[in-house]
């Protein structure tokens, strides 16, 4: 049998070892460089969409998540602020914790309607305060959350509201001006509240006096 040159030998060594097709690995398993390289890129590929996916469900969910908790969250945080501040502060409120107030009224969730009503309640103790309601449009969003009211909870505390704002005569007679004696009189009895129908007789009192008045 014929023998290969030395240098022949060595030209044949330096081919193979420098195909990209065929490697030899430690481990002497035989596998393709050229297709190892494309299957690896495509699951590097794979991978990566994969870990988007599961990464933009993770997010969805956690907002999700979040929505539900911020909710009740918020709630709890009002609840609280009103138990600790207590009735004694409020007389003192400022014009921004007033417009906070006032803009409770615009929430559609009837619990945040019912706290501003309330806060406002505790606000009008005197007629510079009432008359600061109604120059901030508290008494108008009053009588838009009692025409709208969809409980006799909802009811009680408007109606108490604009009974603490009647006090004051140029508050109860912007209240009349605004059609209040209609939305009032709208009003049913409530089963559940006597309070309502006692507001709603105060209120339809005071506006009936003021049209004696004039």
């Amino acid at each position: 049998m014929r023998r290969l040159p030395l240098t022949a030998l060595r030209s044949l060594a330096r081919r193979v070892s420098s195909d990209p097709v065929v490697v030899l690995h430690r481990d002497r398993r035989i596998v393709s460089g050229g297709r190892c390289d494309v299957r690896n890129g495509f699951l590097r590929r794979f991978s990566s969409i994969n870990e988007r996916g599961r990464n933009s469900l993770d997010d969805i969910s956690l907002e999700e998540e979040a929505e539900k908790k911020a909710g009740w969250l918020l709630k709890l945080i009002f609840v609280g602020t009103a138990g600790l501040v207590g009735y004694e502060f409020f007389p003192y409120m400022g014009e921004n914790l007033l417009q906070q107030s006032i803009s409770l009224l615009h929430v559609k969730d009837p619990l945040f309607k019912r706290m501003g009503a309330s806060r406002l309640a505790r606000f009008a103790v005197d007629d510079e305060r009432r008359m600061k309601v109604v120059e901030m449009g508290g008494a108008q969003e009053l009588l838009n959350m009692l025409e709208g009211a969809k409980d006799d909870k909802t009811r009680k505390q408007a109606l108490k509201a604009l009974i603490a704002l009647s006090h004051s005569d140029e508050a109860a007679e912007f209240l009349h001006q605004a059609g209040a004696t209609a939305i009032v009189s709208s009003i049913s009895n409530s089963s559940e509240y006597a309070e309502v129908e006692e507001y709603r007789s105060s209120l339809l009192q005071r506006f009936k006096e003021l049209t004696h008045e004039v």
